[in-house]
């Protein structure tokens, strides 16, 4: 029964995203060590081969279901702990320059190693919490997405008038009851939802308005 789930379970991602063959096998190898290493490090609450697919894989690249990543160059994952949504996105668009903000170090050795296992170039990791990185880094970065690590009041940092990435724009994954904080709702554009499994989910697109920047 088990094998069954598990093979039901890749069936539908490679129905759905449609990864090719060294894809695919990338997302195999990140979803066994993600499991060998979870206890170690902590990563993720899901704990089998089934859900680290839906829930983890096929949630992170939802997204280009929704806007053109290929006019993407450089993207940066907030808080993204074991490398949701940014590392998925890297192998279905292995032309993405990708920054990796996570502040745990244990998480960081984690990333780093997976990293390597799937050979993957131009990523970069971050060790600085948000509020450090939105005032003293200075990356060319044209996305920044986040799968809830942060509440967005924390988050529109970003599109403070000082900030050299408040012209970038955020994509903020949420669950379907999330309400927009009132000083973040001037700067949704648009929000899409979707389903994984049984789960409605949602995209938030935000993006620095010059008249809302200036009051946050």
């Amino acid at each position: 029964m088990k094998s069954r789930s598990m093979d039901k379970a890749w069936a539908e991602f490679i129905s759905h995203v449609q990864p090719n063959e060294l894809q695919l096998e990338q997302f195999e190898k990140y979803a066994d060590y993600l499991l060998s290493c979870n206890e170690q490090f902590n990563l993720t609450a899901i704990t089998d081969i089934p859900g680290v697919v839906r829930q983890h894989f096929e949630d992170s690249v939802a997204l280009g279901k929704f806007m053109d990543l290929n006019s993407i160059t450089t993207i940066a994952d907030i808080g993204t702990g074991a490398g949701f949504p940014a590392l998925p996105l890297k192998i279905m668009y292995p032309h993405l320059k990708v920054i990796l903000i996570e502040v745990t170090q244990k998480k960081q050795q984690f990333l780093h190693d997976t990293i390597q296992l799937l050979g993957l170039t131009d990523v970069e990791i971050c060790g600085l919490d948000w509020r450090t990185f939105v005032r003293n880094s200075e990356f060319n970065i044209d996305l920044f997405i986040t799968r809830a690590a942060l509440a967005d009041l924390e988050l529109i940092r970003m599109y403070r008038a000082a900030c050299p990435y408040n012209k970038a724009q955020l994509v903020y994954w949420a669950s379907k009851d999330w309400e927009a904080h009132p000083k973040a709702a001037p700067l949704i554009q648009r929000i899409e939802t979707y389903r994984i499994g049984h789960k409605e989910r949602r995209l938030v697109f935000m993006a620095g308005q010059d008249n809302a920047s200036s009051a946050l």
